[in-house]
């Protein structure tokens, strides 16, 4: 398997690459900084046999994520999946709660991933598995189903980067034909005109989009290793209730173990998962 990961060095991103390395996958890892693996033995194995390829470069950098693109594809002509889990380092503002610099990270790096796919992926049979990460709670739908006792965490301190995901999940939602039924993001996450970008793939064009919505994250042990067939998760498109939590790891083992392991099934979808 050649996969191209963003945002995947820390976090979901990081646990889900590495399940993959595991399974003998290629993957070509986008990072801002290259030395973020030298103190990771782990990985370092990965490193050093070629599996795990780093390339310099910022996923706000249209030019940076095509140069990605084309050393994912200089393995082989395939990119089998694109995993997308870029998120900010959040600060505390005491007016805006949790904020992230800039403000439409997650909107501007998909984007980027978007419009410079290239050509020859762009067919309905070459095309990746494109797998996102974002958020329970984004959308009204999905705030309402919330616990009383989160909503003023969804609702004040993290909202600046919901904002943030929200824009992502609606380009998506264009390129994959989804209908989109929620509030349209603000202009100043996606941009007025972004429909027109050039490059980004017409409505209904990218056929392997999975959107994954993790309730509130926690840095706990996989569960899923050691649960044998009964997962200790619940993932699914239709709303959750009630729900408070689901570890990073758990979120990992699902792309890999769910999503990547049962083929189309969740193509198309947004994805809930929580304990």
């Amino acid at each position: 398997m050649n996969v191209y990961a963003l945002g995947a060095s820390r976090n979901i991103g990081y646990y889900a690459a590495l399940r993959l390395l595991k399974k003998g996958a290629t993957v070509t890892y986008l990072l801002r900084s290259t030395s973020v693996f030298d103190q990771d033995p782990e990985m370092q194995r990965y490193v050093a046999s070629g599996k795990a390829r780093l390339v310099k470069g910022d996923a706000l950098s249209a030019p940076d994520v095509e140069r990605g693109w084309k050393e994912a594809q200089a393995v082989k002509e395939s990119v089998d999946v694109v995993l997308f889990s870029v998120g900010g380092t959040p600060r505390l503002s005491l007016t805006k709660g949790f904020v992230i610099d800039p403000a439409n990270l997650c909107t501007q790096s998909i984007l980027n991933v978007l419009c410079t796919m290239p050509t020859d992926l762009r067919l309905p049979e070459l095309q990746p598995r494109f797998i996102t990460v974002s958020s329970l709670g984004l959308t009204e739908a999905s705030h309402a189903k919330l616990p009383l006792a989160l909503r003023p965490l969804y609702g004040h301190f993290i909202r600046v980067p919901h904002a943030d995901k929200l824009g992502s999940e609606r380009i998506v939602a264009h390129c994959a034909g989804r209908a989109w039924t929620d509030k349209e993001p603000s202009p100043e996450i996606t941009t007025a005109d972004w429909r027109s970008r050039e490059g980004l793939p017409q409505a209904g064009e990218l056929k392997h989009v999975v959107v994954i919505r993790p309730a509130l994250l926690t840095d706990g042990a996989c569960k899923g290793d050691t649960a044998g067939k009964n997962k200790p998760y619940r993932a699914t498109a239709d709303e959750l209730t009630g729900c408070y939590s689901v570890s990073r790891r758990d979120v990992a083992h699902f792309i890999v173990e769910g999503i990547l392991a049962e083929g189309g099934r969740w193509d198309g979808q947004c994805v809930n998962i929580a304990y």
